[in-house]
């Protein structure tokens, strides 16, 4: 429940070892946030992350959760919501997968896809209608500016953003009026703090990869997709993008014909 000065006490974040989602964690908590859940696979990795948070003197509680076991989302999400109120919930789990390798190996490929967007619309409808039920809260969705437009080095991925937006969008419009805020989260290119220029990855996403989608932008790391949710949240905004000046470069690009656009070097 939010403080006398409407300042978020609690953090839900799906996807409990996203690079995106604890730094996030730490900015809210820097500002106030007293309670975090990291939902994840139990794993060494998200004992650290818990651990690192627990670090900065908030109360941090870690929960079982896998995307893709749907059937587990209402009792295992919906526990979380009995144990007291949650002001925002961050989805940011996913995996870029291996196009390459996706394009031959079909099972791969669908994995990506029930991860990024089925895993996705079962635990946004599942922690949705347990913030409508409390009254209030916030839903960011991050998405990706990778899903804006396919292209031919990442469109398995791609898609399963474009599907994930879509549905952010229309379930914030579901949710209008309810005390709900959903706000999808479009990043570019993000990297890891140190390797600017040279790790640059998928867009939307921290890991391996080499896509380039507003390429002339600056890469921006997650610490700085952490400011812009952050900023999105006191603004009440429903789409957020990251950087700011994607919103221009991709509403030009959506109209670029496509027999120019797939011999883009993109």
């Amino acid at each position: 429940m939010k403080d006398a000065f409407g300042t978020p006490q609690s953090l839900l974040v799906l996807g409990g070892t996203s690079e995106i989602g604890l730094a996030t964690a730490r900015r809210m908590i820097a500002r106030g946030v007293r309670t975090v859940w990291l939902a994840g696979r139990p794993s060494p990795a998200l004992t650290a992350a818990a651990d690192s948070l627990r670090a900065l003197g908030t109360d941090v509680r870690t929960v079982p959760f896998d995307a893709l076991d749907t059937e587990s989302h209402p009792e295992r999400l919906g526990k979380i919501f009995t144990e007291g109120a949650i002001d925002i919930v961050l989805l940011a789990f996913g995996v870029l997968g291996d196009q390459a390798h996706d394009e031959a190996d079909p099972v791969a490929a669908v994995r990506v896809a029930q991860t990024n967007y089925t895993g996705a619309v079962s635990a946004g409808l599942v922690c949705a209608g347990a913030l409508q039920a409390q009254g209030h809260g916030s839903l960011v969705v991050l998405s990706s500016v990778a899903g804006e437009r396919a292209r031919r080095t990442d469109f398995i991925y791609g898609s399963s953003k474009a599907g994930l937006d879509v549905f952010a969008q229309g379930l914030g419009d579901a949710m209008y009026g309810t005390g709900v805020h959903v706000m999808v989260v479009r990043p570019g290119v993000v990297v890891r703090p140190g390797v600017v220029g040279r790790g640059a990855v998928r867009p939307g996403s921290v890991g391996r990869g080499s896509g380039r989608f507003g390429s002339g932008l600056p890469p921006v790391t997650p610490e700085a997709v952490a400011t812009a949710i952050e900023l999105g949240l006191r603004r009440r905004s429903e789409t957020v993008w990251v950087p700011g000046s994607l919103r221009m470069v991709m509403a030009a690009v959506r109209h670029v014909p496509r027999a120019l656009f797939r011999l883009l070097p993109l």
